[in-house]
């Protein structure tokens, strides 16, 4: 019985080497044409997967700060359109990134890969003549990490940073306490090691936490805000994915509020 205990561990953990990805990435479809007043457009990543993203600037919002939003692991671009509007409403210039693999995009999502997306995305900012009054990268989750990854590449004016987790181990030893963790995740995102080494030190950062997060435990969010030398600002009662902590007014009011007063008009 031991032996055959010992086979179905092995199986069971070489199955979850081998499939890992489709453990961590949860690309939604192609959402079809952005819509009004959304605009879409193209940009090539330095590894050539060419990537399509959502844009809106509206009148008011040329000479203002550029918000670009890193979403978490699972859907598309659409399902961050609530956030997009309001940030837009607030006066922001606003993109929707996409990833390699998500929303009809070529490719297969990684960690090196998705870093290089938001870079790219940057880079389309800039070539679309955006962001001159400053560039804010908005990561939720996953995308907490990727635009931490990507800021220590291309700094930002600022960062903020929703649910952010200090490791994609550390949340995995939480969700699966009895599986050997560290030895079986290739994508790490170690958003708390880079931060730690320094790699994003002077980019301003405000990162908001949800206090009932069963995805992300609070504690790692609160982590990263101390590392950062931050204060938290706590959703009460909000789960991870709440409107509460995505896409509310009151959130975005004091997204707001920071990026006015580390950006300025």
């Amino acid at each position: 019985m031991i032996g055959v205990g010992l086979v179905v561990a092995v199986l069971a953990i070489g199955g979850l080497w081998m499939l890992q990805d489709r453990l961590i990435y949860f690309p939604g479809p192609d959402p079809g044409p952005a819509p009004v007043p959304w605009v879409e457009h193209s940009v090539e990543t330095e590894d050539g997967i060419e990537l399509s993203a959502w844009v809106r600037v509206d009148d008011g919002a040329v000479d203002r700060p550029l918000v670009i939003v890193f979403p978490g692991n699972a859907g598309n671009r659409a399902g961050r359109v609530p956030l997009g509007n309001q940030l837009a409403s607030a006066g922001y210039g606003v993109i929707l990134g996409e990833y390699r693999g998500y929303g009809g995009n070529p490719g297969s999502p990684s960690e090196e890969g998705l870093i290089a997306d938001a870079v790219a995305i940057g880079e389309l900012a800039r070539r679309l003549g955006l962001g001159e009054a400053g560039v804010v990268y908005f990561g939720e989750s996953l995308g907490a990490a990727v635009a931490i990854g990507a800021a220590s590449l291309e700094p930002p004016d600022a960062l903020v940073l929703g649910s952010p987790f200090t490791s994609l181990v550390d949340v995995g030893r939480h969700h699966y306490p009895w599986l050997p963790i560290a030895a079986l995740v290739r994508d790490r995102y170690a958003s708390l090691e880079r931060i730690e080494r320094g790699e994003i030190d002077g980019v301003p950062a405000l990162v908001i936490g949800g206090t009932e997060d069963r995805t992300v435990p609070i504690v790692q969010s609160r982590r990263i805000a101390e590392s950062l030398g931050v204060p938290i600002h706590e959703v009460a009662g909000a789960d991870h994915n709440d409107p509460s902590i995505r896409s509310s007014p009151s959130m975005v009011g004091v997204v707001s509020e920071f990026i006015d007063s580390v950006v300025g008009e």
